[in-house]
């Protein structure tokens, strides 16, 4: 069984994360699955969290890779990369922050996630499955994706 992968290369800025949610859009669509989909929706809100971090926290370009399993049980998984050797450190941010959760969503919404050194930075990892969150809902239901 074919593992299928795709990467895109981020610049340093943060707009770069808007283009990152459009890039896996699309290749959502290429994959043959519902962009409306829970998992496509939650995968989108994954994988601005991890961009975002890269970009904002170390001032440096990254890579966004997907690894689509065609098999619909195996979970998808993204890594980022960046420059930056300092490891992640998920926050716990007060109910008034505006930022800060990042992580937390990630380890939230994720079957698994982790991160290990590579080179003088780091790769980002997490999996998701394609079945509906554990309540049986999306992350927009959630409130937590928005266009």
């Amino acid at each position: 069984m074919q593992v299928l992968q795709v990467q895109l290369a981020v610049a340093a800025d943060p707009v770069e994360v808007g283009r990152a949610r459009r890039w896996v859009r699309a290749q959502v669509l290429a994959f043959g699955a519902d962009p409306g989909a829970p998992f496509a929706e939650t995968l989108v809100l994954v994988v601005s969290e991890l961009v975002t971090n890269a970009v904002v926290h170390t001032g440096r370009p990254a890579a966004l890779r997907l690894s689509w399993p065609p098999d619909p049980a195996a979970p998808l998984r993204v890594e980022v990369t960046d420059a930056s050797g300092t490891a992640p450190a998920p926050r716990h941010a007060a109910a008034s922050a505006t930022n800060g959760r990042g992580l937390e969503l990630v380890e939230l919404l994720c079957a698994r996630w982790g991160w290990y050194p590579q080179g003088s930075g780091k790769l980002v990892w997490c999996e998701l499955d394609r079945g509906p969150l554990a309540d049986g809902g999306s992350a927009r239901e959630h409130g937590m994706l928005t266009a």
